[in-house]
């Protein structure tokens, strides 16, 4: 098992990656499951696979197990979704001292960690992420958020996990789709801040899709050291360095918003056309060369994720796709900064992009490809 410390000011918390560690969650989790009964939210697809594990190795440790089952999707991360989480949170009587278990990916994780964050002025809670996706990114950093009519992700709250749990076994229920959508965030912490770990994506990312236990935990942990230690420089966004964590989502949740948060389109295929595009316009403003712009397309194609714009099948011009940007929550003073790269393992904050560009760029891209 390996341990990364993500160091907070004041506070830090512990992210374990290994082998059965939801078999054993009443020894891992310790004091912070202070009470009889533990309140755990989850969707229907991870409770077919992963309650049973988890309900027996609570009630063998003396704990009482109480389950809110969610349908699974985006659609969970809503007003609404948030109002019969919290809810139900208050009718179990869960109080400021305790702590709420997120079991699941994504969505799971961030609408529990929103819900914990304001019930009461704010409790504990455990992340146990069921996804590559999740256990390489939204499990850790403490950001969590609920979707709106005008985009995702803006109404939320910084509110850290205490505990984050990356249980490799979960990765064996995963479906194919889901694991490339993953990927993508491992592949990312390369592209934007280290070049030898992209060149090991390169070499490693089919034994990390086919299921090789060694490689995968090496991609978790590597994947989770890059985020501890851009999360410790800068928790809540405010001097830059947390923003290249971006790279390829203001893209990305442009893409996802016309096509209307589903299936469609998974996050961490937003994220990699996202980043395809990305290479491409800073190879189109100078400031890479066409060669690794390539270089970084080919390996999102060898792991079969999209690339193009075309392959979406969407109907929407750039100007349409920019105008999504406009709801983006790192929208500043009336501009959006852009994550870009001056070399791959080498991404910067681009604050003097004009969405007319961008829109051009788009038009190009949607005629090109």
């Amino acid at each position: 098992m390996a341990v990364i410390p993500v160091e907070l000011a004041g506070r830090s918390y512990q992210v374990r990656v290994g082998s059965g560690l939801l078999a054993d969650l009443p020894a891992q989790a310790g004091k912070l499951l202070r009470k009889e009964r533990v309140p755990i939210v989850t969707d229907a697809n991870v409770a077919r696979h992963w309650r049973e594990p988890v309900e027996a190795a609570l009630l063998a440790a003396g704990k009482e197990p109480r389950w809110l089952v969610l349908d699974p999707g985006e659609g969970a991360k809503s007003w609404q979704g948030l109002a019969h989480v919290t809810d139900w949170l208050l009718a179990e009587e869960v109080e400021r001292g305790d702590h709420v278990i997120a079991l699941g990916g994504g969505v799971i994780g961030d609408l529990t960690g929103f819900a914990a964050a304001i019930l009461k002025r704010g409790c504990g809670f455990i992340q146990l992420p069921t996804t590559l996706l999740a256990q390489v990114d939204s499990s850790v950093g403490g950001k969590t958020a609920i979707n709106t009519g005008a985009g995702k992700n803006l109404i939320g709250a910084f509110h850290q996990p205490s505990l984050v749990l990356a249980d490799l076994d979960t990765l064996t229920t995963l479906p194919p789709r889901e694991m490339r959508a993953g990927y993508a965030e491992v592949i990312k912490y390369g592209i934007l801040g280290d070049a030898a770990f992209f060149e090991w994506c390169e070499r490693n990312g089919p034994a990390v899709l086919a299921g090789d236990r060694t490689v995968q935990e090496y991609a978790v942990t590597e994947s989770v050291k890059a985020k501890a230690r851009i999360v410790a420089e800068d928790e809540r966004e405010t001097t830059g360095a947390r923003a290249l964590l971006n790279l390829g989502h203001t893209f990305g949740h442009a893409l996802e918003a016309e096509t209307g948060f589903s299936d469609r389109l998974l996050h961490g295929e937003a994220v990699a056309l996202g980043m395809a595009l990305a290479a491409r316009y800073s190879a189109r403003r100078g400031y890479i060369s066409d060669e690794h712009a390539e270089r970084v397309t080919a390996a999102l194609d060898a792991a079969g994720l999209p690339s193009e714009i075309a392959a979406l099948g969407i109907e929407a011009d750039g100007r349409k796709l920019a105008g999504h940007m406009l709801h983006d929550k790192k929208m500043d003073a009336g501009t959006l900064p852009f994550v870009l790269l001056a070399a791959i393992g080498q991404a910067f904050l681009d604050k003097e992009v004009a969405l007319d560009d961008i829109a051009t760029f788009l038009d190009e891209e949607l005629r090109a490809h």
